[in-house]
């Protein structure tokens, strides 16, 4: 069975910083791209960032360049978000996702593996 799981959510203060964890099962992450998106409350899921098989990366919203950070570590079959500082409008469900193919989709459709989601919460 192919699967995501993200971790390392929780309570964090305006400012500070969070890393996120996504860890593959059933099928190796090191030929597939893997994107980080997010839900607030009563919004529509958006595209965060994302990295491919080649580590090149895209980043969906400028507001997210230079707080926003994606990685990957192949050998452990995990891909990170380090997240720094978060703005109480970062506040959603995290999801990790990947496309089908090596390479960062434009369109969510396009990604066929997503995990259950981790809760960041930035607030005073």
């Amino acid at each position: 069975q192919l699967q995501l799981v993200e971790s390392g959510g929780g309570l964090v203060q305006p400012g500070g910083s969070l890393r996120l964890s996504c860890a593959a099962s059933g099928f190796r992450l090191d030929n597939y791209a893997i994107g980080w998106f997010r839900q607030a409350p009563g919004k529509e899921r958006e595209g965060v960032v994302c990295i491919n098989r080649l580590r090149d990366i895209t980043t969906y919203a400028d507001s997210l360049k230079g707080r926003f950070t994606i990685s990957r570590d192949n050998a452990k079959n995990t891909v990170y978000l380090q997240m720094n500082s978060l703005k109480p409008e970062d506040t959603a469900v995290y999801y990790c996702a990947a496309p089908r193919s090596g390479f960062c989709a434009s369109g969510r459709n396009e990604y066929a593996y997503w995990g259950q989601g981790t809760q960041v919460t930035v607030s005073s």
